[in-house]
């Protein structure tokens, strides 16, 4: 196998970056071929970014930035979706650079905050670990489809849990679905804590910037599903893998859709676990969004407004027990004996029916 710095081109890299990031060279342990030339594709396309932080010099690594050498990539398949597609509501000039902006803020921050402070809490964790794990192509699967499964709980948790949806709301905040709809992510993400849910794979032994790549892998096959320009793919497909209609079906804040389809690259998770349902795009086609809709394209605002309201719900007055439950409660709860559980009440009498966390 042709080693990572060979492919990245050993002089390239010396006249993009500063001397204090060619300490830092590529992993020399990438699973095979195909990802030992993603990475070297990773490790020069981003050398110009990486040589205007010299903050992260010594702490950064090609495995964090691939989302970030993808954009490019992205950005094309969104010009070429919003071309597709112009004239027919599946884009608004406005929400799509809403989008955009909150997904670039999302990246920046992202990329510092993990070199900074994630990866050295995972490594942390990495050193009390039970084993260690070479990677080699078998275990970069296991790895995959291990990150999958925390993935899963990561994003049910999101849904379900107050504090983590604060974080997730951002992404549901669209009322369109279309490519830059999966750019949409959150800057508080790294502070919400959803690396947390990645810790048992550094205990169990791998090590900490591959578990950060496959993921990164995992979120990058997710920015596919994110639109309408795909309709049913083949059955066995459907039922092994999340797919453009599971995911339409997941950002739909219809009764039926909400709180289902958690998964990232897979949807078998959700079949187990009884979290699956099928897209009817005839009889109850998705109604994207929010069920309380954030009017506003503002990316401080759309990041900023779930924690908002929490911490207004908290200080309302009360007993503390109530009031601090609003931080692991469900999104929709509401404390008993308030106007608004008396009003969710009172709408559950009138037979409308409840709603989940897409609130």
């Amino acid at each position: 196998m042709v080693k990572l710095t060979a492919l990245a081109g050993g002089t390239m890299r010396s006249m993009l970056l500063p001397p204090a990031f060619l300490t830092s060279s590529p992993p020399a342990d990438a699973p095979g071929a195909l990802i030992d030339g993603l990475l070297a594709f990773v490790d020069w396309s981003t050398a110009p970014m990486r040589s205007l932080l010299p903050a992260l010099a010594g702490h950064s690594d090609p495995r964090d930035w691939l989302l970030m050498a993808l954009s490019p990539l992205f950005l094309a398949f969104v010009l070429t979706e919003a071309w597709r597609f112009r004239r027919t509501g599946i884009y608004s000039w406005r929400d799509s650079l809403a989008s955009l902006s909150v997904g670039g803020l999302y990246l920046a921050v992202d990329v510092v905050v993990l070199a900074l402070a994630v990866i050295p809490a995972m490594s942390w964790v990495y050193e009390h670990r039970v084993a260690t794990w070479a990677i080699t192509p078998l275990s970069f699967v296991a790895l995959y489809l291990g990150v999958e499964f925390c993935y899963y709980w990561f994003h049910r948790a999101s849904h379900r849990i107050r504090w983590f949806w604060c974080a997730h709301v951002v992404h549901h905040g669209s009322e369109h679905m279309n490519f830059t709809t999966a750019m949409r992510q959150s800057v508080f993400y790294p502070f919400a804590g959803n690396w947390i849910f990645y810790l048992p794979m550094v205990w169990i032994g791998f090590e900490p910037r591959w578990v950060v790549f496959a993921l990164s892998l995992n979120l990058a096959y997710q920015f596919f599903v994110h639109t309408q320009w795909v309709g049913k793919l083949p059955r066995w497909f459907e039922f092994i893998f999340n797919t453009p209609s599971h995911h339409r079906a997941h950002h739909g804040r219809n009764p039926r859709y909400i709180d289902r389809n958690y998964g990232g690259t897979l949807i078998v998770f959700d079949r187990l676990f009884g979290t699956f349902v099928e897209e009817d795009a005839v009889a109850d086609p998705p109604d994207y969004g929010l069920v309380r809709p954030v009017h506003s394209y503002s990316p401080v605002t759309l990041n900023t407004h779930e924690w908002a309201d929490m911490l207004r719900d908290m200080a309302a007055p009360g007993p503390w027990a109530q009031r601090i439950k609003h931080l692991w409660a469900p999104p929709e709860w509401q404390r008993p004996g308030s106007a608004a559980h008396l009003a969710a009440d009172a709408g559950a009498g009138s037979g409308v029916k409840s709603i989940g966390t897409h609130s």
